[in-house]
């Protein structure tokens, strides 16, 4: 059986799932507040990014997959309504749900055909906000309208730079219900995916997306602060100490060895607001989560950490290249990067001569940091040939043989790639 779908927020999230369930064969309504983000969708270009995307932007866009330019005619036709907007932290670290509200908002009206549809979160909340805040929310709402909504949330796990994969051939599907009719459609939207589907209580759903996140983010901080040990102890070979520690064989059945690996923190989108967000929910219940707010602290010291070696190797006036400003390699995503914080922090030691280069993301790393004093370079060879020294911040490819073509240059291998 096929369905209509709204998916509301087209970024990173909702534009693979609108495509995904489009690919699946239904007819998929797509609806963002940013006009110059649907221009480009409209335009079968997406504005970040991400390989696969647009290839299957372009196959279905204006078939299976349309843009909303009436919100209520979409819901309207639609069996799920799918919320796939931002949840941002906020200053204190709780995670911002403004914008599902303002969603809610929108689609809680009186409509002319009775039926039941039902809404699904997809954007990452604390455990226990679907029920004891969303819920509650709806049945407000639902006191001045005849249309029957129900809840559930479907948490996603996509990396960025494969999320078209990860949607297509998921490792395990999670749906949080409350009843068995909303667990019937999910389970009949998800019947072509071979992977397993997981029907689990609400706060389960948000709670296993959480653990997943903080998993993670815990190991790259246990890897750094490993990294800062070994740099404390000296005469440690960190590269090989790691590599070594992979060879054990509880790791062959898995892709986890990235996570389990030091570097200069975790950035990008979701490790960061998602520590932050569960540290804040803890301590709301009367519970300090000691691991995990050190694994905040320790994120927050590696770029400072970072820093200080750059600094030990060179002096204020030397010119400092930076190597790589996206969070990670494959993605244009620069959000809470090492490099910005990294940058930020010799700048206020007084170190300002830096040059940067990143294979795609200089622009948008431009645009979302204000450091006017740093030279932006288009051309790697360009950046490393001005150099005193050579920092590698993010593991691309295309610098895995800077040691061969800089063989007298001096290069700090912040990733431990070379």
């Amino acid at each position: 059986m096929k369905y209509v779908i709204t998916v509301f927020g087209l970024g990173f999230v909702g534009i693979t799932t609108g495509l995904g369930f489009a690919e699946m064969g239904n007819l998929v309504y797509g609806y963002d507040v940013d006009e110059k983000r649907i221009l480009n969708i409209k335009n079968g270009v997406i504005p970040f990014m991400e390989p696969k995307l647009e290839e299957v932007l372009k196959k279905h866009l204006n078939n299976n997959f349309l843009i909303a330019n009436n919100v209520r005619e979409c819901v309207e036709k639609s069996d799920l309504i799918f919320i796939c907007v931002g949840t941002p932290f906020s200053n204190n670290g709780s995670a911002d749900l403004s914008y599902i509200y303002d969603v809610l908002d929108e689609i809680l009206v009186e409509y002319e055909e009775k039926k039941n549809r039902v809404i699904v979160i997809k954007s990452t909340v604390p455990p226990s906000t679907t029920k004891k805040k969303f819920i509650p929310y709806i049945n407000e709402k639902k006191t001045s309208i005849t249309t029957n909504f129900t809840i559930a949330n479907n948490p996603e796990f996509l990396r960025e730079g494969k999320c078209w994969d990860d949607f297509i051939s998921p490792d395990r599907i999670v749906c949080g219900v409350e009843d068995k009719g909303t667990e019937t459609l999910l389970r009949q939207l998800y019947k072509n995916f071979e992977a397993p589907f997981f029907a689990v209580e609400l706060n389960t759903a948000e709670f296993i997306k959480y653990l997943s996140n903080s998993l993670l983010a815990t190991m790259i901080s246990f890897s750094n602060e490993m990294s800062i040990a070994a740099d404390l102890i000296g005469n440690i070979n960190i590269k090989d100490s790691f590599k070594v520690l992979h060879m054990d064989k509880r790791w062959d059945s898995c892709n986890m060895k990235s996570y389990v690996y030091p570097g200069c923190g975790y950035g990008g989108y979701c490790l960061p607001k998602d520590t932050k967000a569960l540290l804040y929910h803890m301590r709301n219940l009367g519970y300090e989560p000691e691991i995990l707010k050190s694994v905040i602290n320790m994120n927050e010291d590696m770029s400072k950490h970072a820093a200080k070696k750059i600094m030990t190797c060179v002096k204020k006036n030397n010119k400092i290249a930076i190597l790589g400003l996206s969070f990670k390699p494959e993605s244009d995503d620069v959000r809470e990067s090492a490099a910005s914080k990294i940058i930020d922090y010799l700048n206020f030691r007084g170190y300002s001569n830096i040059s940067a280069y990143d294979p795609v993301a200089t622009t948008r790393f431009k645009q979302f940091y204000n450091f006017d004093f740093v030279e932006y370079i288009q051309n790697m060879d360009e950046a490393c040939r001005d150099a005193e020294i050579i920092v590698i911040v993010t593991a691309w490819k295309k610098f895995a043989n800077l040691k061969t073509k800089y063989p007298t240059k001096k290069i700090l291998d912040l990733r431990y790639f070379l």
